[in-house]
């Protein structure tokens, strides 16, 4: 265990492996991430801005889709630049505290998307459910608290996370992987890791399944809701008001209880980093545009913006 102990102090950075040694396979991977990288940002900042400017859209619904466009923000900040870099770089190396840096904000992060859509689902449940009541059940306090709720959720986990990770002696520096990711560490460990498994398992549930299943229950009662709305046309204004919110729940959802929950194999570390890439780079630009095209009120908010500008 001294030994153990001794090779832990003395890894001072790691190696990531990344995708691909193919140059070729990296230079398109890198205009690739960084077109989406530039697409998540312009995005993001564009519904921040809409909802800032217009105040049509100063309701619930909003104010929780402009904390998300934040944790997207910064999301995809916490990845996708240090890929970039490592993509066009010989040694993709980085220092051990960046790699628990990255590690710890990345996992709150992801953490707290997952726990904003569940607050999400409850506000669309509101909405539905309690229409003439909305304003009043999820005034600004209420809302406030749980956008806090979620982001302090998040970074506890996190913090638990990450503590219990790299507090193990680590015998290896080279990371198959292409950012720091727990179970990727994980594996560099000289001891057994059954106790840090059980871990990761008992925060997956607590991040993925309990949001998951307060989704569930939120539009379970809301297809309820709208099953006796008699007009069509007020089921489809129902529907239409949560849509957006669960195409990007099944997106995040779907994905990762598809990785992390399905049957382990030899291709797990190439599963981790696909869904790893999915979270860091893809759903950070597929949010604000599955929530623009599929919402009138932000396109019109839109067009209003692009006339003031002409």
């Amino acid at each position: 265990m001294g030994q153990e102990s001794a090779n832990q102090t003395w890894i001072s950075e790691f190696i990531l492996l990344g995708f691909s040694n193919d140059w070729g396979t990296q230079v398109f991977l890198f205009a690739l991430i960084l077109a989406m990288y530039l697409v998540t940002v312009a995005g993001n900042s564009l519904i921040l801005l809409l909802i800032r400017l217009d105040s049509r859209l100063h309701t619930p619904m909003y104010f929780f889709l402009s904390v998300l466009s934040v944790v997207d923000l910064c999301y995809g900040s916490s990845i996708a630049p240090q890929m970039l870099a490592h993509l066009v770089s010989a040694r993709k190396l980085m220092p051990f505290p960046s790699c628990v840096l990255q590690l710890c904000v990345s996992l709150a992060l992801g953490g707290s998307e997952f726990f904003l859509l569940g607050a999400m689902s409850y506000d669309r449940y509101v909405a539905v459910r309690h229409p003439l009541h909305y304003t009043v059940i999820m005034d600004g306090g209420l809302c406030r608290g749980l956008a806090a709720s979620c982001l302090v959720a998040g970074f506890l986990n996190s913090l638990m996370e990450t503590v219990i990770t790299f507090r193990l002696p680590l015998c290896h520096d080279v990371i198959n992987h292409f950012a720091c990711e727990t179970l990727a560490v994980l594996r560099l460990a000289c001891v057994d890791i059954s106790f840090n498994k059980v871990m990761v398992a008992v925060s997956g549930f607590l991040v993925i399944m309990l949001p998951c299943g307060l989704v569930l229950f939120s539009y379970a009662s809301i297809v309820i809701s709208i099953l006796r709305i008699h007009s069509p046309r007020g089921r489809r204004k129902a529907f239409g008001m949560c849509a957006s919110h669960l195409t990007v729940v099944c997106m995040c959802f779907g994905a990762t209880i598809f990785t992390y929950l399905g049957p382990r194999s030899a291709s797990s570390e190439d599963k981790e980093k696909v869904v790893a890439l999915f979270y860091a780079v893809v759903a950070p630009m597929l949010n604000p545009v599955i929530y623009s095209l599929r919402n009138k009120e932000v396109m019109a908010a839109l067009r209003k913006l692009a006339e003031k500008l002409r």
